[in-house]
């Protein structure tokens, strides 16, 4: 087949850009994959000819509605050059909208793969809305990463979806079964990612070290109000070297799509106690690799029960055999199936 993927990719970060990175790495062994995504970047040397751009304004909101319209226009012209034989968009919303526009011209099958916030928070938006339901209505299939997302998915128009969740990434360290003392966080540094309960958290051991792994526009007031045993370690590319330190994962979310960190934290052997919102339930099989929470007791009770030294390595290593289950290989033979099924 000849794929073209439209979304963040590499060298941009992000979720999106992890996942659709591995995705076209397992693709490609198979298939032919183009991808276009957001300019100007500097294309990897070992796939130019494979990565294309639309240069779009550094400007918040108009960068996006520049990738629709300028996005569509070339999505048009690489079809007319490679003839596609599917289009994957990543991300409902601008890009998505995109490859919705093209689709009128080329005619070729459309996926679309939500991800998490772009229905938990782009539907929400006005303008946000009318990308996400036309996104919709243009898709031959949706894929959402959790059931979760899939409910959320039905309520905006999806016609037709398939669940796939996303893999688990390799991380830089395999792990030491020695020498883990952090209690860690890692995420975006915004109020739906709840930082502030970890930091409560902190407050109440001050025997143990905390890691916050993130960035964002909270962490100046967070980094002023944390108690000394609170570290801020801004973003970090690879985090397999913190995480095989790490003793217990703390994911406070109050909206998360999926959670990949959570599989991250279990490929290592760490056990993650999570809130019981969106995706996360679906990963964190409560009492088997960590536990789930809702009040901020719960939270407290549940990191007492992590911190037993038994009851904490048992529960590693029921992480690691679950996370072993979102392997890439797996995932992208799941999405060749949705391919299938539409070009026949």
């Amino acid at each position: 087949m000849r794929i073209l993927m439209v979304g963040h990719y590499p060298p941009h970060g992000g979720g999106v850009a992890v996942h659709l990175d591995n995705l076209v790495r397992e693709l490609r062994v198979r298939h032919e994959v183009h991808v276009l995504t957001y300019g100007p970047v500097k294309v990897r040397e070992w796939e130019r000819g494979l990565v294309h751009q639309v240069n779009v304004p550094p400007v918040y909101g108009l960068r996006g509605t520049a990738f629709a319209l300028l996005g569509a226009r070339k999505i048009v012209k690489l079809d007319s050059f490679y003839d596609f034989d599917i289009v994957h968009a990543h991300f409902l919303g601008t890009t998505s909208y995109a490859a919705a526009l093209a689709k009128r011209r080329i005619g070729k099958p459309l996926v679309i793969t939500a991800h998490g916030s772009d229905l938990q928070h782009t539907a929400t938006l006005t303008l946000g809305r009318f990308y996400v339901v036309k996104s919709m209505e243009a898709a031959d299939r949706v894929i959402t990463v959790s059931h979760e997302l899939a409910k959320a998915a039905a309520r905006f128009g999806a016609k037709s979806f398939t669940i796939i969740p996303n893999g688990v990434r390799e991380l830089g360290n395999k792990g030491r079964l020695r020498g883990r003392r952090y209690v860690t966080f890692i995420g975006t540094l915004r109020d739906y990612k709840s930082p502030g309960t970890f930091i409560k958290l902190a407050e109440y051991f001050p025997n143990h070290e905390f890691l916050v792994v993130g960035d964002g526009p909270l962490r100046e007031k967070l980094e002023r109000t944390a108690p000394d045993n609170v570290r801020f370690l801004g973003y970090q590319e690879d985090v397999g070297e913190l995480l095989s330190k790490t003793l217990l994962l703390v994911l406070p979310s109050r909206r998360e799509g999926f959670g990949m960190v959570i599989l991250e934290a279990n490929k290592l052997r760490v056990p993650v106690v999570g809130r019981a919102v969106g995706g996360i339930p679906e990963l964190i099989r409560d009492g088997k690799n960590g536990l789930l929470f809702r009040t901020f007791d719960e939270l407290l009770h549940g990191f007492r029960v992590l911190l037993d030294p038994s009851t904490n390595r048992k529960i590693g290593l029921t992480g690691k055999t679950i996370a072993a289950m979102y392997q890439w290989p797996r995932i992208a033979s799941m999405v060749e199936g949705v391919y299938r099924d539409l070009i026949g």
